[in-house]
């Protein structure tokens, strides 16, 4: 099992410094190109959605983290939490925004949040399922 862990600025603009860190270190580990496709879209999404929907930690970063075991890679960003729980936003044709988690779930094997003092985290399984499973 490879893994990794990345502390990025609580700002839009990380998401590309989140997205270049993730695909590099997914090919480095000769991840299956579109599983290496979907992770970045996810890791893009989630630290879009941290940034407009939630707080930063304490330190003022968003923390992100990704491992991968037997072709499966788990993406996981935490922030501070927010004011509600993600969850897709319902179908709309008009909407300009709230497609991010549906985006995510369309992607994902499994995807969760988990919550503790220290934080909110979406999690997501890209490829088969999560080893969360098994925990």
């Amino acid at each position: 099992m490879a893994g990794q862990t990345l502390r990025v600025a609580w700002k839009q603009s990380s998401g590309r410094e989140a997205r270049r860190a993730l695909v590099s270190s997914l090919r480095e580990l000769d991840v299956d190109a579109t599983v290496v496709d979907e992770a970045e879209v996810v890791i893009s999404e989630l630290v879009s959605n941290s940034v407009r929907h939630a707080k930063p930690l304490a330190d003022g970063t968003i923390r992100l983290g990704w491992t991968v075991r037997a072709g499966v890679v788990e993406v996981e960003v935490t922030d501070g939490g927010g004011p509600t729980v993600p969850r897709p936003a319902p179908r709309s044709l008009l909407a300009v925004q709230g497609r991010g988690l549906r985006i995510v779930r369309g992607y994902a094997h499994e995807w969760g949040v988990h919550e503790d003092r220290a934080g909110r985290t979406v999690w997501v399984s890209l490829g088969g399922p999560s080893r969360r499973r098994s925990q």
